[in-house]
């Protein structure tokens, strides 16, 4: 099949196609004519990609992963050691995120909203103490 219908039938545009195969995440058959060809299991191995993508592991834990699957002798236990790594990973960024929010909510709160030209947020976003 075709770029195009690899990307409709994985979910997966054509332009990121083209940079998983860059970057090695897929190998496409190429035809006499220099084309690329997708089978069956290329789009498998790309809504493998685009899940993992939705969870937001990071490619090089994609790579891994995708090595893992293929690998009908792994350890299940390498799988779950590299998926509870990501669980930690994301949430110490949604830790991150509400700390961030809770200082704009309390600096927002601070603000008079007014026609003053007095305002918390932009002398904290300047570096100087609100």
């Amino acid at each position: 099949m075709t770029i195009g219908e690899a990307a409709a039938r994985s979910g997966v545009s054509a332009k990121m196609i083209r940079h998983y195969e860059a970057i090695g995440l897929i190998e496409a058959e190429r035809r006499a004519n220099g084309y690329r060809s997708y089978g069956a299991q290329d789009v498998a191995v790309l809504r493998f990609i685009r899940h993992a993508r939705d969870l937001a592991f990071p490619l090089e834990d994609i790579r891994r992963l995708l090595a893992l699957w293929r690998d009908r002798t792994r350890a299940s236990a390498e799988v779950k050691h590299l998926a509870l790594g990501h669980v930690e990973a994301l949430e110490a960024k949604a830790a991150s995120l509400n700390a961030m929010a809770s200082s704009l909510r309390h600096l927002a709160q601070h603000c008079a909203g007014d026609d003053r030209p007095d305002c918390p947020i932009l002398t904290e976003l300047e570096g100087k103490t609100a």
